[in-house]
């Protein structure tokens, strides 16, 4: 086949699994987002779903969790921790999450990701630290941007 036939080559993204309508967040629901899906359709890219507290060994639904201190960098560099609300520590969880969706860019040759707002995992511009929410990004969302996937926030449930 000639070049100029061949058809080109489709934009794969990471999309947090819960924002495509599978049911694994902590407390076992969805947070499927119309919005998002018909965008990405309308300009035929390819969705690798994706869950990292799932792929990281946890179940659905699991406690919530949230960083204990300082944030997801701190997690990525060994100084902090995630938390469950029974005071578990799932950091080990989170972190392998973080690293097998980075994986799946990687393998997938994905550069963007679209992240679900909010989640300890996910979070782009916000996620929850000693219980409270604060402007920082999740384990995930710290990990892809510091390996240069352009992350983008979706709080998700649009129609």
């Amino acid at each position: 086949m000639s070049a100029e036939n061949r058809p080109a080559p489709r934009d794969v993204v990471l999309v947090s699994a819960c924002l495509v309508g599978s049911f694994c967040r902590h407390d076992g629901r969805t947070k499927k987002d119309l919005v998002l899906l018909r965008e990405l359709a309308r300009d035929g890219v390819e969705i690798v779903p994706f869950c990292p507290e799932e792929e990281g060994g946890l179940g659905t639904p699991r406690p919530e969790a949230w960083i204990e201190r300082e944030g997801a960098h701190a997690v990525l560099d060994g100084r902090d921790r995630v938390v469950a609300i029974t005071g578990a520590d799932v950091t080990r969880e989170f972190v392998r999450g973080a690293e097998l969706a980075l994986a799946q860019c990687q393998r997938h040759g994905i550069r963007r990701a679209f992240l679900k707002e909010r989640s300890p995992s996910c979070g782009v511009c916000q996620t929850y630290v000693g219980g409270e929410l604060v402007d920082t990004p999740g384990v995930t969302g710290e990990l892809l941007k510091r390996n240069g996937i352009a992350v983008e926030g979706i709080e998700g449930l649009r129609e």
